[in-house]
């Protein structure tokens, strides 16, 4: 760059000076000539020429305050230079904040600062007027609409400084391109500054040199001051006086004159940034830019080293890396310092592109806010440090940051005095827009607490490390100064309220997401507008609201105010304090109109009718919700299903429902069990009243209590609230079942006596009801927030239950633990417990204004075990690394938008057209040959038709055993005509083979899974099936009729040789294998998911696993977890959430669902993609679309559940071992004693048992985010003799039983005969006299026979010898 160049050269030129001079008038001539021939195309753009200093400050005044729409565009002036010229900055962004303290303003939170100085050597004076040119096209073109302009203003803070050396301007001639005077001094030609000196010479440099004099350069000087109150990212230098990109360090320790690579930390950075700029200028790009004298000097792809070009000494771009975040790029633009002014309008053409992409450049790397985990505050002056690239950065006021990064996989970590740092890893960075990475740090100051603490001691602060409860005390700002008022008061029509929340979210995409829960009965979308400092994103521990309007489609205010509400937001978020603080602080969510087919049936002036106050069906929506009290017999609608499934996904707190027709916020309950006006107080009604009345107080009229007082004179609500059933009953209510089905707060708001209203009048509706709007947003940050956090892993409590004495009305945690519940001030004691933990309960202190912090830390349960020990929960290894990191990967993808994260990360495919079997046997052969190394391609077996049924594995290992990975199978085509998941499946594996190695989640993805793909099985269906064909049955069977799903029968000989040959071969080669996790099926003809059992069953083992896999691939389909198919003919059918028991979709016996889950021990779903059989595929590209989400979520989903392996106490595997599942499922052990099995989250009790060894048991605790790991070791061999122990102990058992009973029969028997021995001969002796002649006449025999006789009578009862003996 000239304008850097040693003064060596400068001599060297002089004899081309006459030679340059001619020749750049001769191609002005020419340039002219085309000017004028070009000129009627051109319009405003002719007459580019240099503007002196007084031109210069009033063309840019007049942009800016003129030209430019309001707040599109500032002029200030950052100081003077030496002879007191002004040095004038045009800042350039949509919504510009209010000046303030600093003439510029200050920054707009989530954009990021680009500036970009020209004419720093007042000779080189090119980029002064590319400056000024670059300003008018921006502003112009978001005038015009220009999509480019409106993006680059509505993301980016721009600032365009076009001259940093006035001084030097005004000395320099037009035309000269190296002057011989190119020297020090003030007859310099205009290089340097009024005093001499090179400004681009005059920074602090890291190596060495004493500091600069900056009273002899007092444009650095302000240059410098004014980086210092900013926080730029990116910024480019214009010089000129060559045409090369040149990227930082200019100079070197050694300091030598040239050649010496002189390389900064983010080299690649640089290099990146440089390339953008060179590759999209025609000349640059080259790298040879033949300037005169110089015309053998070339530079690789147009960029250069600065220190390797040559060593420039107390340079800006330096100063700009090392002692600041930016990042800036030095542009030579031309060979000629100040070309004629004839030359500016091919220049510009030259460099538009070039500058457009640079700036665009600074949306690279990551971005992202650091918070306080505790106060939620940003946090200032945080360092940002990457792991490897030693250059760190440092957070804005706001707690943002942007770090420029190329493409690649980085760990971050952020740190500030007085927090915890934090290191996040793995995180992928892409071509395109930045990856938001957030932090929020713990402090590490401890607040005293009062000593000797006991169980229910009073707790205001502790330590926030561990578990905390603090309180803010500080209230939300209000705003101070005047803020910017909505201007578009008019009644929107659908397709305008479209086109207008379209334009707001185009136009400020930093802060909002448009988005749709469902449409309603005439399908219109039910859109939603997020407003959020990240949008899209739930930043854990900040609470989530809502506002809906227009559910009754006549009550219209709502959805304009809703409307005005947007506006309001965007147009003041980053110069209003109190929308900043609200936006960065809560995640608002603004449905304008619930009842859009209403709406439109509605007509303008009506004051209490009812003409379009249901919905198109007739139904009135607001009657149309589950009610605690009675049963809504009306059938759910459309718009009823979209808001309930709305609810469910969303961890909301707080909302209002805003109706017309009254002027008063009712709070619940809506009825009560009699069905009469009386009050139904809820256990919140103190918090109710409160958020009640926070509305309703800032709306003068509504507070006087007397709304409607010409229309119901006798009506009367003091303060401007009322108890919902106190006024009038309402069953079916939406406020009631937020209330009793969420852990949401929810209000009906009237906002006026006339429901449609006449458009003048809307500005009155705004001013009544602006605060208020506001006002109650703030009351979503009262009461108590916190953590519920594991007390083994740190990791968040999912569904934990946050309960608070006396209040039956238990709220639940979200995903990372994270709850909110609103309460009144008071002191209340609060209980966190959570299925399988201790409970934990606390007394806290809530105040009246900001919401207390409470955090829980639960410990597990202790687990037990019979007949032996079992390691407990999440056993794995975690000091293995790899372990580590992909256990990490998992839970980034299965959090909020992970998975949206890896789509926009990676490289897409488009099906575009349907493969009859000869087509995708080929692709499939091209993705083999393509992929060798992770594709592996089998016939499992062939059709009756003799055509092969293809199975695809990937992997990174594949054909090879790996018993350890997770095995997934992916069928398709089992009915031939229903195609479209044979594409899914075709493009699905074309998705995952062309992203291995270049996306980093999918290559582990497939490095740790057996992904099998069997994408038709049933193919001779297929060949006769018809295109736009949705509801013929032609191809639904296999060639002998047979509908492949009823051929899964039981496993018996009898039925197996009846098989059809497509069912043998894939229960032969992949079910019976019994080494799959998990299966999903694709089928047509309807749009949900089904699980087992397909057959009529009374109870079904493991069903909360089923539905838990069903609802996963639902939820991530963008309209399946709506329910609602709109299938023709069946257009009222209701499906909840999106899933059904397959029995209670079709029953029907032989499935191949059931036969998976019952033969080969494998869950497995069935995905019905929609409701056409056979669309056309021009709907392909949609279909992919709506399904790759779903069908990652799979891959993810089966590293999840519980895994281990299981040996015996010296370490061997024990293959085969039977793991059973709450007493029910049965999965076997593979080759090395591995095991997995997908499970719901929560607890599980699991048996292992193996043959001679002791049975053992655990309870496990399966997360939704990470797989669990059980290692099991049957401690003992149970054999004995070579005989199970179980054998023996029963045998041994029953002998010595034998032997007992017979000892003791023996003894009593013995015992019997010796006791009657006894007593005859002691009663022989009792009659001795009686008897005793007798005897002596008897002889032996005769004895005998007496004795005899005697024995016989005594084995008669025992009453019986005794009336003997009497006798």
């Amino acid at each position: 760059m000239a304008g850097r160049r040693p003064l060596r050269r400068g001599a060297a030129l002089a004899p081309w000076l006459l030679l340059a001079l001619l020749l750049g008038r001769a191609r002005a001539a020419h340039i002219k000539k085309a000017e004028a021939a070009a000129s009627p195309a051109r319009g405003g753009s002719q007459g580019m020429r240099y503007l002196s200093d007084a031109e210069l400050g009033a063309s840019l005044r007049s942009l800016a305050e003129e030209e430019a729409p309001a707040g599109l565009a500032r002029l200030f002036s950052i100081g003077r230079s030496g002879e007191g010229r002004e040095l004038w900055v045009l800042r350039l962004s949509a919504g510009l904040p209010e000046a303030g303290a600093d003439p510029g303003g200050p920054p707009l939170p989530g954009r990021p600062q680009v500036k970009l100085v020209a004419n720093m050597h007042g000779d080189e004076a090119l980029g002064r007027a590319l400056l000024v040119r670059l300003a008018r096209e921006l502003v112009s073109g978001w005038l015009r609409g220009d999509g480019r302009a409106r993006r680059l203003l509505g993301s980016t803070d721009l600032y365009l400084l076009p001259s940093l050396n006035p001084d030097g301007f005004a000395r320099a001639r037009e035309g000269s391109c190296d002057d011989a005077r190119d020297q020090a001094g003030p007859s310099d030609g205009g290089r340097t500054n009024a005093r001499g000196q090179d400004l681009n010479r005059s920074f602090p440099d890291q190596f060495g040199g004493g500091p600069p004099d900056l009273a002899a350069v007092p444009e650095v000087r302000a240059l410098m001051d004014w980086m210092r109150r900013n926080r730029f990212v990116l910024s480019g230098n214009l010089h000129g006086g060559s045409v090369v990109a040149s990227y930082p360090f200019d100079d070197s320790a050694v300091h030598q004159v040239s050649g010496k690579y002189s390389k900064s930390a983010d080299d690649e950075v640089f290099r990146y940034l440089a390339k953008a700029y060179a590759s999209n200028h025609p000349i640059m790009k080259t790298g040879t830019p033949n300037c005169p004298g110089e015309e053998e000097e070339t530079f690789e792809d147009g960029i250069t080293n600065g220190a390797q070009w040559y060593d420039v000494q107390g340079g800006m771009q330096d100063y700009n890396y090392v002692w600041a975040n930016c990042f800036e790029v030095t542009f030579e633009l031309s060979c000629c310092k100040y070309p004629p002014a004839s030359q500016l309008e091919k220049e510009w053409e030259n460099n538009q592109e070039s500058l457009l992409t640079f700036i665009e450049k600074v949306h690279i790397g990551i971005k992202g806010f650091v918070k306080d985990a505790v106060t939620g505050a940003g946090l200032e002056n945080t360092t940002i440090a990457v792991a490897g690239i030693a250059h760190n950065i440092t957070t804005g006021q706001f707690g943002d940051y942007y770090r420029l990064l190329v493409p690649g996989t980085y760990n971050i970590t952020a740190a500030v005095v007085g927090y915890l740092p934090v290191t996040i890893e793995n995180i992928e960075v892409k071509e395109g827009n930045a990856t938001m990475v957030n932090f929020s740090l713990q402090p590490t100051i401890v607040v005293m607490v009062p000593s000797k603490p006991t169980q229910d001691a009073l707790v205001l602060s502790t330590d926030s490390v561990t578990n905390t409860t603090n309180m803010t005390n500080t209230e939300m700002p209000t705003s101070a100064h005047q803020a910017i008022q909505p201007e578009d008061f008019r009644h929107h029509h659908f397709p305008d309220m479209e086109i207008f929340l379209r334009r707001y979210a185009n136009e400020y995409p930093s802060i909002t997401r448009l988005y749709s829960v469902g449409k309603s009965v005439e399908q219109m979308e039910l859109y939603v507008m997020e407003i959020s400092d990240n949008p899209g994103i739930h930043e854990a521990g900040e609470p989530e609201f809502k506002y809906i309007g227009n559910m009754h489609g006549n009550e219209v205010v709502g959805r304009e105010l809703l409307l005005n509400l947007i506006e309001y937001l965007c147009k003041n978020y980053g110069s209003d304090p109190e929308v900043t603080d609200l936006v960065q602080k809560t995640r608002i969510h603004i449905m304008p109109s619930m009842n859009p087919d209403g709406y439109e049936k509605s007509q303008e002036g009506d004051r209490s009718g009812i003409v379009g106050r249901n919905n198109s069906n007739n139904y009135d929506l607001n009657r149309n919700f589950p009610d605690q009290f009675f049963q809504v017999t009306d059938p759910p609608q459309p718009e009823t299903i979209a808001v309930k499934s709305w609810l469910k996904s969303y961890p909301f707190v707080l909302s209002a429902n805003l109706h017309g027709g009254s002027l008063v916020v009712n709070y619940p309950y809506d009825d009560d069990q009699r069905g009469v006006a009386t009050y139904s107080r809820s256990p919140d009604d103190a918090v109710f009243q409160q958020i009640a009345l926070s509305y309703a107080k800032e709306n003068a009229q509504m507070f006087q209590g007397h709304p409607c007082k010409d229309m119901y004179p006798e009506e009367y609500f003091p303060h401007g609230i009322t108890n919902g059933a106190h006024w009038y009953n309402v069953p079916g209510g939406m406020q009631d079942w937020n209330y009793l089905n969420t852990n949401c707060f929810e209000v009906t708001i009237e906002l006026g006596c006339v429901k449609y209203p006449k458009a003048e009048e809307l500005p009155k509706y705004w001013e009544q009801n602006r605060r208020s709007l506001l006002n109650f947003i703030k009351q979503v940050h009262r009461g108590v927030k916190g953590f519920v956090l594991d007390a083994t892993d740190r990791r968040g409590v999912l569904n934990a239950t946050i309960s608070v004495a006396n209040l039956d009305h238990p709220v639940s945690t979200y995903k990372g633990g994270d709850y909110w519940r609103l309460l009144t001030q008071g002191t209340y004691n609060i209980t966190a417990s959570a299925r399988g933990y201790n409970s934990e309960s606390k007394t806290v202190k809530v105040g009246d204004k900001y919401a207390v912090q409470v955090n829980f830390t639960l410990t597990r349960k202790a687990s037990v075990l019979e007949e032996g020990k079992v390691p407990d929960l999440n056993m794995v290894d975690t000091d293995d690394p790899i372990t580590k990191e992909f256990e990490t990967l998992i839970k980034n993808l299965t959090a909020e938008n992970g998975l949206e994260h890896l789509l926009l990360s990676s490289a897409d495919v488009r099906p575009y057209r349907y493969r009859p079997y000869n087509g995708v046997s080929m692709f499939l052969r091209g993705l083999n040959l393509n992929y060798p190394l992770i594709t592996n391609l089998t016939s499992l077996g062939q059709s009756v038709e003799f055509r092969h049924i293809w199975s695809l594995e990937i992997s990174n290992k594949p054909n090879q055993s790996e018993p350890e990975e997770p095995k997934i199978r992916f069928v398709a085509g089992i009915h031939g005509n229903a195609p479209v998941g044979t594409e899914l499946l075709l493009a699905l594996a074309e998705f995952l083979c062309m992203n291995y190695k270049k996306n980093l989640a999918i290559t582990k993805l497939i490095d740790k899974t057996r992904i099998v793909i069997v994408p038709s099985l049933n193919p001779d269906g297929r060949e006769i099936a018809q295109e736009r064909d949705c509801t013929s049955k032609i191809g639904q069977t296999n060639s002998h009729g047979k509908d492949l799903d009823t051929d899964f029968t039981s496993n018996s000989s009898k039925h197996s040789s009846a098989r059809e040959p497509e069912t043998r071969a894939i229960i032969e080669n992949l079910i019976e294998k019994q080494d799959f996790s998990l299966s999903v099926a694709l089928d047509g003809g309807s749009l949900l998911v089904t699980y087992p059992y397909d057959k009529p069953v009374q109870t079904v083992e493991n069903k909360e696993t089923f539905k838990h896999l069903a609802y996963l691939y639902a939820n991530n389909h963008p309209t399946m977890h709506l329910g609602q198919p709109n299938c023709p003919n069946k257009s009222d059918e209701n499906i909840p959430g999106g899933v059904l028991p397959g029995a209670e979709w079709h029953s029907h016996l032989g499935s191949m669902k059931d036969y998976s889950v019952t033969y080969g021990h494998c869950p497995e779903i069935t995905v019905y993609t929609g409701c056409c059989y056979f669309p056309s595929a021009g709907q392909l590209p949609a279909l992919w679309a709506e399904n790759k989400k779903s069908l990652l979520s799979m891959l993810v989903e089966v590293h999840k559940g519980v895994y281990g392996f299981v040996h015996d106490r010296h370490g061997r595997p024990v293959s085969k071992a039977q793991i059973v599942l709450n007493e029910g499922v049965k999965v076997c052990t593979k080759e090395g004693g591995y095991f997995h099995v997908l499970l719901a989250p929560g607890y599980h009790d699991i048996h292992a048992i193996a043959d001679g060894y002791q049975k053992q048991h655990v309870q496990v605790l399966v997360r939704h985010d990470i797989a669990t790991f059980v290692p099991i070791q049957f401690d003992m061999d149970n054999k004995i003799f070579g005989l199970p122990r179980e054998l023996v102990v029963t045998v041994a058992g029953a002998t010595m039983s034998a032997l007992i009973l017979t000892s003791c029969i023996i003894w009593c028997v013995c015992s019997i005969k010796s006791n009657r021995h006894k007593d005859g001969f002691h009663r022989l002796r009792q009659h001795h006299d009686d008897y005793e002649d007798e005897i002596r006449m008897m002889s032996a025999g005769s004895k005998k026979s007496l004795l005899s006789h005697e024995f016989q009578d005594e084995t008669d009862t025992e009453e019986e010898t005794v009336y003997s003996s009497k006798h």
